[in-house]
């Protein structure tokens, strides 16, 4: 599919799927919507699948810079859905996921959130506090200094799929390390929860059917947010897939789309 303009800003979608259902998919940071290829191939027979690559992702245009990244994002996904749809997001794109809903119920019939990086939502637990120390230290500090590189390398280690760094091919190396400074663009959500998004209220408000999926080596934190996330929403199922970390959907393509596919009764 060529670059379409959506909410101003140049994005390559593509769509599969034979099914009736409709579904919109969402990648994590750092990644492209050819994440889902393995997830969406088991599926291809239920659902009618459409998936974007984020404003500086993929072959999608870069992000400006102007504004909240995470406004800029909601805004390509809102306008990729005239009709109600499944969501399905990953990481931060659950994130995206999860306020699309918020802002415009209208349009989501459920939401898979697989590992939503809503950090800020479990801050009152001691995993928050491990989990923001780790980040700002080491990770932080490349940041600081500059240093893509190492930044994106030991980004790799905690969030990545439990691939080494120099195991990785070059070109997704470089990718990664091109974007990474788009991992501090999202932190005002994920670190701060700067729109609200677990403000009191706000979860307990979004009445559509959730699906919280996580992998059961993923970092703390994942689990805390999880069970936040799965106390305040009034209808939540939380399933943790053995043997699987954070890029559970690329890890683990079978579980991820049996677990769908059972949320959604397909």
């Amino acid at each position: 599919m060529p670059l379409e303009r959506i909410a101003g800003v140049p994005t390559y979608w593509s769509q599969t799927g034979s099914g009736v259902r409709r579904a919109l998919f969402i990648h994590c940071s750092l990644a492209h919507s050819g994440a889902w290829r393995g997830v969406q191939k088991l599926l291809d027979s239920k659902l009618n699948m459409t998936a974007f690559d984020m404003p500086g992702h993929g072959k999608s245009g870069d992000w400006d810079g102007q504004g909240e990244y995470q406004d800029t994002a909601v805004a390509v996904a809102a306008g990729m859905v005239d009709k109600r749809l499944d969501l399905i997001g990953h990481s931060y794109g659950a994130t995206v996921a999860l306020r699309l809903a918020q802002l415009h119920p209208d349009k989501v019939r459920s939401l898979t959130l697989i590992e939503p990086v809503l950090f800020h939502a479990a801050h009152a637990a001691p995993d928050y506090a491990a989990h923001m120390a780790e980040m700002d230290e080491a990770f932080g500090r490349a940041m600081a200094a500059g240093d893509s590189a190492l930044a994106a390398r030991l980004f790799n280690r905690v969030w990545g799929a439990g691939v080494a760094w120099g195991d990785i091919p070059e070109p997704q190396r470089q990718a990664m390390i091109d974007r990474i400074h788009l991992i501090q663009a999202g932190a005002p959500v994920t670190n701060h929860d700067v729109h609200g998004q677990a403000a009191p209220g706000a979860l307990e408000a979004v009445t559509q059917p959730v699906l919280l999926l996580e992998g059961a080596m993923s970092p703390p934190i994942i689990a805390a947010v999880h069970r936040v996330l799965d106390a305040r929403l009034p209808d939540s199922r939380r399933v943790v897939v053995a043997g699987a970390g954070h890029m559970v959907p690329i890890t683990h393509p079978q579980a991820v789309a049996g677990e769908i596919q059972a949320f959604l009764k397909l």
